[in-house]
């Protein structure tokens, strides 16, 4: 496992970015192809999608820093902003694309729903590519120790891995399982447990964009994003414990936490989309009809 995916004299392009610009780009042309197929303006979309995931990296990056202050003691301002080996907020990155589409939509005067819900797929796509980035790199969203048969005995050639998680001095470290500067005990590989979650996303939002109603695929993506993340992902993951409830981890334990920021943040997301679920299953279907092309708005910068 190692996190580069090639490298060009002394330019090297890591797996995690790599993989999720590959999900990015093809989530990006299936919604160009269904808003063509839907009457929508594609150009319009394009643009969307475009600053929505510059923003949303920026996003994702600044939630990350914000909530992880432990992995920047002593750090320089390069290492503020540098993603190349993972560290970015998922949920962070989703709320400033979010706030792009709303701006775009309010602008433009069009359903923010039918353009939002279009990108699902892709996000699932990037879920995926991240989290197999992730597993190259071996030391991000580590899971933890467990006696489950589940559990995962990194290789020794993960050096990534084994680095991080024998050394004392990383906040978030199993050192006290570690052998000659190898780690023996097997962990939850909650790294693969997302790839899961992205390919269920992807799989469940070709269901949810068959409804007539505008809105439909965007709030299911939230309800079964915040569940599946914070049941079948962050319980496992050696992530803090924001308000300390259980934990039970090590060679004869079940290897679960709870609960931790995001399973926290979780609870009123999955509220708000059962709610608008709700509302949206009693209004009546919607006749979807061709929107009129406009100016091609590339030339505006959010």
């Amino acid at each position: 496992m190692d996190p580069v995916a090639f490298q060009i004299g002394s330019f090297t392009v890591a797996w995690y970015g790599l993989l999720i610009t590959a999900g990015i780009l093809v989530g990006a042309w299936i919604a160009t192809r269904l808003a063509r197929q839907r009457g929508l303006d594609a150009d319009l979309l394009s643009d969307m999608m475009f600053w929505a995931v510059v923003w949303g990296v920026v996003g994702a990056r600044i939630v990350f820093v914000l909530t992880s202050p432990q992995n920047f003691q002593g750090a320089s301002l390069l290492d503020y902003i540098n993603i190349r080996q993972g560290g970015i907020s998922i949920h962070g990155g989703l709320v400033a694309g979010i706030l792009v589409l709303v701006y775009y939509a309010r602008r433009y005067k069009v359903n923010f729903y039918r353009y939002a819900e279009l990108m699902v797929p892709g996000v699932g796509l990037g879920i995926i590519g991240g989290r197999i980035g992730n597993i190259m790199n071996g030391s991000d969203t580590v899971g933890r120790v467990t006696g489950w048969p589940i559990g995962y005995h990194w290789p020794a050639s993960a050096r990534g891995f084994h680095d991080a998680m024998c050394n004392r001095a990383v906040p978030l470290n199993l050192a006290e399982y570690c052998q000659n500067g190898v780690m023996t005990a097997p962990v939850h590989f909650t790294q693969l447990y997302g790839v899961f979650i992205g390919i269920a996303i992807v799989i469940a939002s070709v269901f949810w964009l068959r409804s007539r109603k505008p809105g439909w695929a965007f709030w299911q993506f939230w309800l079964w994003y915040s569940l599946l993340r914070s049941i079948g992902e962050e319980t496992f993951r050696l992530n803090p414990l924001t308000w300390k409830v259980y934990l039970s981890e090590g060679p004869n334990a079940p290897g679960i936490g709870l609960f931790t920021e995001t399973q926290l943040a979780s609870i009123p997301l999955v509220l708000i989309s059962i709610y608008f679920l709700i509302r949206l299953r009693r209004a009546p279907d919607v006749q979807y009809t061709p929107e009129p092309q406009r100016d091609h708005p590339r030339k505006q910068r959010v």
